[in-house]
């Protein structure tokens, strides 16, 4: 590998780059899916390759192959030298990465129980058992379950002298069961919607999961929710759980921070942000219990790495400060813009595709409530729980979210359960009406392995830690 890179650079500063670095992958990913009882599909998928960044002319360049050799990886330099070469005859302004970024290190994944090692029969058991728990409850009519791992093995290196080997691994599983009812059918997942539950980790978090013990419960939710009442509409308190607020995070406070987005980089796919460059420092995005935060360091999150695909380190970055926007998440080059330096958020999600900047973990930090306090605490309201539906626009501003399981609050306890629960807000409003969050005994990671983003389109793995929080005055059901 190190051959390879050093030739790869090696050509592209003799063809003219100035700065040049080569990212060299092998992924290999594990699925299984059972459904109804049967093993619906299993695949493992290996691929390897390396792609090749170059700046010339102040202009970026990039190629890639699946050809691991000293002459393709010459071939490939050359390639990406000259399409930078092109791109600069029509640049507005010189790539300007700041101070070098120069770092010789490895870093792994811990894990306990590699996940490639435990045989297929026993992952396979696993699911089937707790797909017959879900198909136990009468009125389920489709089950699912699921299980899926992932290892990555990187090399990056540039000219600037970095040299960085990473070792990511990941485990994930879910079970979904679907009730029928006359004129409706009601899903609910576990542990969150999205399929699974996914982790930095071994195949230790899938012993853990308790899949079993908690399938013959999410089926007769399942159930429960086609007699149960419709969520009224109105203007009310809300309580998310932190499932749910994981994902309100994840599109209204983790998209709208990624820069290039501010920059009008990903405009015509993922759309802008409504927190432009003269909202740094000022804004009040929420209420003064709000703080949100980037960090790329908690041990087991899957928006956890040592370096990212530039080479620099994961770090913990402060987003929103006492509810004042605070802070973006940058790369190099828009780091450079703003005279700072990159919190190291630049991932793709392959070996022949560009690095973006990518959420890693963006966190709500815990307040001081205990759960049944909070409830006590509420006269009036509804708890919401596990995403179902979303949508919200372009500048992640106005959003509507629908969840899984709805149970109304009166006096101060949880009452009926109610269906197709859904509230609507936009951004800043909402968060300002934030008064209470659940302290960090109720503090999870959720992970999400598949956020969109980028022409040809990129899925990243990050995660959101939360606890339930409240929120005043939020419009609920159907306007």
């Amino acid at each position: 590998m190190k051959e390879i890179a050093e030739r790869a650079l090696n050509a592209a500063q003799l063809q003219g780059a100035s700065y040049a670095d080569i990212r060299i992958v092998h992924q290999q990913v594990q699925s299984i899916l059972v459904k109804n009882g049967h093993v619906e599909g299993i695949s493992h998928d290996e691929n390897q390759g390396f792609g090749v960044r170059v700046i010339v002319n102040g202009a970026w360049g990039f190629a890639s192959s699946s050809v691991l050799s000293v002459e393709e990886a010459a071939r490939v330099a050359a390639q990406a030298t000259q399409i930078a070469r092109a791109s600069s005859l029509a640049k507005t302004r010189d790539v300007f990465l700041g101070p070098p970024e120069v770092h010789v290190a490895r870093y792994e994944t811990p894990v306990q129980v590699d996940p490639f090692s435990v045989p297929l029969e026993e992952k396979i058991a696993l699911l089937l058992a707790a797909d017959e728990g879900m198909r136990r409850v009468k009125g389920i009519a489709v089950t699912e379950s699921n299980m899926a791992f992932l290892r990555e093995d990187k090399v990056f290196a540039s000219t600037e002298g970095s040299y960085i080997e990473q070792a990511l691994v990941e485990s994930g599983a879910g079970i979904e069961a679907t009730a029928v009812g006359e004129n409706e059918m009601q899903t609910r997942s576990f542990p969150n919607s999205f399929g699974r539950q996914q982790k930095k980790g071994g195949y230790e978090f899938i012993r853990a999961l308790q899949l079993v013990e908690n399938s013959e419960r999410i089926a007769e939710e399942a159930v429960a929710l086609l007699s149960a009442p419709q969520c009224p509409s109105g203007v009310t308190t809300l309580i998310l759980d932190s499932t749910q607020l994981a994902l309100q995070i994840h599109e209204s406070c983790g998209h709208p921070i990624e820069l290039d987005r501010v920059f009008g980089d990903e405009a015509s796919y993922a759309g802008t942000s409504f927190l432009t460059l003269d909202k740094l420092g000022t804004f009040r995005y929420g209420s003064p219990l709000v703080n949100i935060y980037a960090d790329a360091t908690i041990p087991g999150a899957l928006g956890t790495f040592g370096y990212d695909d530039e080479g620099v380190p994961a770090q913990r970055t402060p987003i929103v400060k006492e509810g004042i926007f605070v802070g973006y998440l940058t790369s190099r080059e828009t780091a450079a813009v703003l005279g700072q330096r990159s919190n190291g958020t630049m991932r793709a999600d392959g070996w022949n595709r560009i690095p973006l900047i990518r959420m890693t973990n963006i966190n709500l930090e815990p307040g001081t409530w205990e759960f049944e306090d909070l409830i006590a605490d509420t006269e009036d309201g509804i708890y919401m729980a596990v995403n179902k539906s979303w949508s919200i626009d372009d500048k992640r501003l106005n959003f509507q979210f629908g969840t899984q399981l709805a149970y109304e609050i009166k006096k101060g306890k949880l009452g009926r359960m109610l269906k197709n629960a859904t509230y609507t807000g936009i951004t800043p409003e909402f968060w300002r009406s934030c008064d209470a969050i659940c302290n960090e005994k109720y503090w999870q990671i959720w992970g999400l392995p598949n956020c969109g983003k980028g022409e040809p389109s990129q899925a990243a793995h990050v995660a959101h830690g939360t606890a339930p929080a409240r929120f005043r005055n939020v419009r609920v059901g159907i306007a």
